[in-house]
């Protein structure tokens, strides 16, 4: 069921002569999913959104120079009435839709609107299988992929030297997919891990009555098994036992990746390359922190926003060929310009390794190089991609 279509129009500046009128989208696809184990991570709804809006007034403040006008759509769909949703926006005017979607119900969007004149910008689904075998010609990633994020942490944790790794990964597909990512992370870039454990959700409460007492038994002994190491890193992207390590463990060793030392796309604590300027920004308009949905949207529109200004064209051709050719650069506030790899249309981007308060690093870090791009060290490279449009 369509939930709401909100139209957010900006003061337009007078039509001129090669003015552009842009309606671009937000779309969000709702899956039901418990509840975070901690109560610090409880969704504020609009995550996304609020991205969306704030690139939405950057793009015209903008493109008021050129006469070019931006207004954005939002709608929230259940899975099963997604197209629906994705089809009125198209019969409003949208052409440049983000997507907030697992990676199923994002190639059912595509595979539907493969004949629409529609360019969608995937923001939320880290899926490599999206960039590699079942990539669409229809479809940009703007968000991370989970081998950029793997590739970002392990070069932060060899240029520690912490090289021989436990890696604890989850029971559900997405977790054995992230786990999948730092296997080929650490093959890449010479780590060993020493052990894996699987951590097996048996349906329990997520909050247990007993709480920190239970589980400060409970892990100690899950964790006896490891072998020496230096490092546990952790493939958790369902959130059912990666924030119960740090601090819990056999040995005293740092926790990585879904739980401790995180890797990210963003991070709201971050104010390099002129970041502070950014949050503070959203904030004054959201009224709360930037999350990575919040800026993978952003990303995404302003993208389109900066391709439109610099063709003087909305076309949704022309600004795709201009996202994926050698032209682009973002500046995104990561220190490296963001573009788009026309192999697998995933945007080059850094990761931002933080925890609960602090960036401790944003790879690639300097001594890991690269023959084109310092940020293709980063994911999938052309000659291991296998999307073949």
């Amino acid at each position: 069921m369509l939930r709401s279509i909100a139209v957010v129009c900006l003061a337009l500046a007078p039509t001129v002569s090669g003015a552009v009128d842009v309606v671009a989208a937000v779309l969000a696809v709702e899956r039901p999913r418990p509840a975070p184990i901690s109560r610090l991570d409880l969704p504020a709804g609009d995550e996304g959104f609020q991205g969306a809006r704030l690139a939405t007034n950057d793009n015209q403040s903008t493109g008021s120079f050129l006469g070019h006008s931006f207004a954005l759509l939002e709608a929230t769909a259940a899975h099963d009435e997604a197209t629906a949703a994705l089809d009125a926006l198209i019969d409003q005017g949208a052409r440049y839709v983000v997507t907030l979607a697992e990676a199923d119900d994002l190639l059912a969007l595509a595979d539907h609107a493969a004949d629409r004149d529609v360019l969608l910008l995937n923001a939320s689904a880290p899926d490599d299988r999206l960039r590699g075998a079942e990539c669409r010609v229809n479809v940009l990633h703007v968000t991370p992929s989970r081998r950029m994020i793997a590739d970002g942490l392990a070069q932060y944790l060899l240029w520690k030297q912490w090289d021989e790794w436990v890696l604890v990964y989850g029971s559900h597909p997405r977790d054995r997919e992230k786990a999948e990512a730092l296997r080929a992370s650490a093959k890449r870039f010479g780590a060993r891990i020493v052990t894996e454990l699987e951590f097996a959700d048996t349906g329990g409460a997520r909050r247990s009555d007993s709480g920190h007492v239970l589980v400060q038994k409970q892990i100690p002994v899950f964790m006896q098994p490891a072998r020496a190491h230096d490092v546990v890193v952790v493939a958790d992207e369902s959130d059912v036992f990666g924030v119960y390590l740090p601090y819990r463990g056999w040995t005293p060793r740092p926790v990585a990746g879904d739980a401790g030392l995180r890797a990210t796309a963003w991070h709201p604590a971050h104010e390099s390359f002129g970041a502070t300027q950014l949050q503070r920004r959203f904030e004054a308009l959201a009224g709360r922190r930037m999350t990575d949905l919040d800026y993978e949207a952003w990303a995404a529109l302003r993208s389109v926003g900066e391709a439109v200004s610099r063709i003087n064209s909305g076309d949704v051709a022309d600004v795709t060929a201009h996202l994926l050719g050698d032209a682009f650069e973002l500046a995104a506030f990561k220190g490296l310009p963001l573009s788009f790899r026309p192999w697998s249309r995933q945007l080059r981007q850094g990761v931002v390794l933080g925890d609960m308060r602090n960036v401790v690093s944003i790879s690639p870090q300097e001594e890991f190089l690269h023959q084109r791009n310092r940020l293709d060290t980063l994911g999938v490279d052309e000659g291991e991609s296998e999307c073949r449009l």
